[in-house]
């Protein structure tokens, strides 16, 4: 069964006003268990999981989970690289038919934030939109060349977080700009745990539903078993160019139900018909009145599971501020 992890920094119990040190900790029902580690780093971490099992058989009672602080538990600096339009629905809200190639963008690690940071809006960005994403965490390196079939899955991944891949969707399409609508600071809330998976977890990722609420409001609910490209392929693909090491993240795509949907199809031919700039004015123009985008005070919450809890990545409440 898989192993959750928790990347805490130091501070004062919310409960019992005791100093707590920052570390990594395995989770357990609602306390958690120090692992005595030397590691800082998320590759450092799965190098070391001896101490993780330590800690997971360990009689102690151990801490309430609710008096630590969670930091994002894959730290940076690290590679970020994301899928681009792998879910059914997503694909179908985004106006795209037929086959759809596997495709990937990066993110800067410093877009990387906890999972009840706060996510800041800049100033210049009018249309905020989220993205619950299932996160692979490499345990090994991918060599550029490398096939991997899914029976190789347990070697290369050595667990998952959740992730939010938060968009500047005026930035993005505008600009034809992924890396940077997507990387500005708090635009990728991850965690609150890093699933260790054994070898027998692979055989249930299918059955892990992701769902994104904003202001207890449902907004995307799927499981795995929409995605287009899934794990083995996906870094088959990105091995053809792309190097990955331990501690490294991959976002693997988002369902439907984001705020960002294609326009109706005679909409678009009329829109294909004006110069760029006018286009996306009068596109833009349109979203004003969408209220599915996020605005100061919103509260983000998401979730992956499987629906026996077998793998359980812990929950996301992030609020939504604009920045000073």
């Amino acid at each position: 069964m898989s192993t959750n992890v928790l990347r805490t920094r130091g501070g004062t119990s919310r409960s019992s006003g005791a100093e707590r040190g920052g570390g990594w900790w395995v989770v357990r029902d609602e306390r958690a268990v120090r692992i005595e580690t030397k590691a800082v780093t998320t590759a450092e971490l799965i190098a070391d999981r001896d101490a993780v099992r330590e800690a997971a058989a360990s009689d102690e009672s151990g801490t309430p989970v609710a008096d630590l602080v969670a930091l994002p538990p894959v730290t940076t600096p690290c590679r970020v690289v994301a899928q681009m339009v792998n879910y059914r629905s997503h694909a179908r809200d985004s106006g795209f038919t037929g086959d759809i190639p596997p495709t990937f963008f990066r993110k800067a690690s410093g877009s990387v934030s906890g999972p009840h940071d706060t996510i800041v809006r800049p100033a210049h960005v009018n249309f905020l939109d989220y993205e619950v994403e299932l996160g692979l965490v490499m345990g090994a390196p991918l060599p550029v060349g490398t096939v991997v079939e899914e029976s190789d899955l347990p070697h290369y991944i050595a667990g998952l977080v959740l992730t939010n891949d938060v968009s500047a969707r005026d930035v993005q399409l505008t600009k034809t700009q992924f890396y940077e609508s997507k990387s500005y600071p708090t635009f990728t809330p991850t965690g609150p745990y890093l699933a260790l998976l054994e070898p027998e977890d692979f055989d249930r990722l299918l059955d892990l539903r992701l769902r994104l609420s904003v202001n207890g409001v449902p907004r995307q609910d799927r499981t795995l078993a929409d995605m287009i490209v899934r794990p083995a392929q996906a870094l088959t693909v990105l091995a053809r160019f792309q190097t990955l090491d331990p501690g490294d993240l991959l976002l693997t795509g988002t369902p439907g139900g984001t705020a960002l949907k294609a326009p109706p199809k005679p909409v678009e031919k009329i829109a294909a018909l004006l110069p760029p700039a006018l286009k996306w004015k009068a596109f833009f123009k349109g979203q004003v009145n969408n209220p599915l985008y996020l605005r100061a005070g919103d509260v983000v919450t998401a979730t992956i599971a499987t629906p026996d809890g077998h793998i359980d990545l812990g929950e996301q409440r992030t609020p939504v501020a604009d920045a000073r």
